[in-house]
């Protein structure tokens, strides 16, 4: 019998983490850490949660939801989610006369 898959924690240690959990180089984490993203300095070590990066992106998504993807998301929920956001959009904008 497989062994169940452990979660990941929730807590993020160091700039290497912080940025692959990001998706970027540990130079734009770090820029974006001193524009306002929630990280917390104890002594030489920094740390961040999953939780509060993702609350933070949403917020600098303007209004957009937005999460990082790890394995147990479903891509194809996101997809729909994304698509739905795209034509609402769309239908708000009215026409231009040609």
């Amino acid at each position: 019998m497989p062994k169940p898959q452990k979660e990941q924690s929730d807590s993020l240690k160091g700039w290497q983490q912080i940025a692959v959990f990001l998706g970027q180089p540990i130079s734009v984490a770090q820029r974006w850490a001193d524009s306002g993203m929630p990280v917390e300095k104890r002594g030489r070590n920094v740390y961040s949660s999953r939780k509060q990066l993702n609350r933070w992106l949403a917020q600098e998504s303007a209004g957009e939801p937005v999460e990082i993807v790890t394995e147990q998301t479903d891509l194809g929920a996101e997809l729909r989610r994304g698509l739905t956001l795209i034509r609402k959009q769309r239908s708000r904008t009215p026409k231009s006369a040609a």
